[in-house]
């Protein structure tokens, strides 16, 4: 049966967060605050946080930094993944990929059908890894993280998820939570 199993030794992730928006300011950025409660309530490490217009070598050149820095195991952006002209998040991050998550696509649009209905279908969520960081493209608003984090992200990242976690994949993590 799939579940936490409390058994378990929990290991925070140190998790970045990339918000994308022309418009948003650290004072207006509810998603990415929702994003940052829920991932340190859970327990894991806030290991960075950062705004960027929608534009794609401003969203690439703060991802890239994030993959070469040690201290950050994976990230999550909240943002441009619509259909308006200025949406640009899978056109900047998706080239970069040396693997796609063709899943998280469809847990995340499964568990967004239940809160939204159809209107799922104007997301592009989507998921990948470049080098060894795993990387997770949300959509900008906060219901979309909530759905996002609670019905998704939040189970997969704990290490004691069972049968797996992508804790394990973490290459610091590898040995401890295969």
């Amino acid at each position: 049966m799939p579940g936490i199993d409390e058994s378990l030794t929990f290991h925070p992730l140190r998790i970045a967060l990339l918000t994308v928006s022309d418009t948003r300011t650290a004072e207006t950025d509810k998603s990415g605050d929702l994003l940052a409660e829920r991932l340190t309530g859970a327990g894991h490490e806030l290991a960075g946080r950062a705004i960027v217009t929608d534009e794609i070598e401003a969203i690439r050149t703060q991802i890239k930094a994030w993959v070469a820095d040690p201290d950050v195991d994976l990230i999550i952006s909240t943002g441009g993944t619509g259909f308006a002209p200025r949406d640009v998040t899978p056109e900047a991050v998706k080239p970069l990929f040396r693997r796609h998550m063709d899943g998280f696509a469809t847990i995340y649009h499964q568990a967004s059908l239940g809160t939204v209905g159809v209107s799922t279908l104007q997301s592009r969520a989507f998921a990948g890894q470049i080098a060894d960081t795993f990387v997770f493209c949300l959509p900008g608003s906060t219901g979309a993280c909530r759905d996002g984090w609670d019905l998704v992200l939040g189970l997969e990242l704990d290490s004691r998820y069972r049968p797996c976690s992508l804790a394990g994949q973490i290459p610091r993590l590898r040995d401890i939570c295969a």
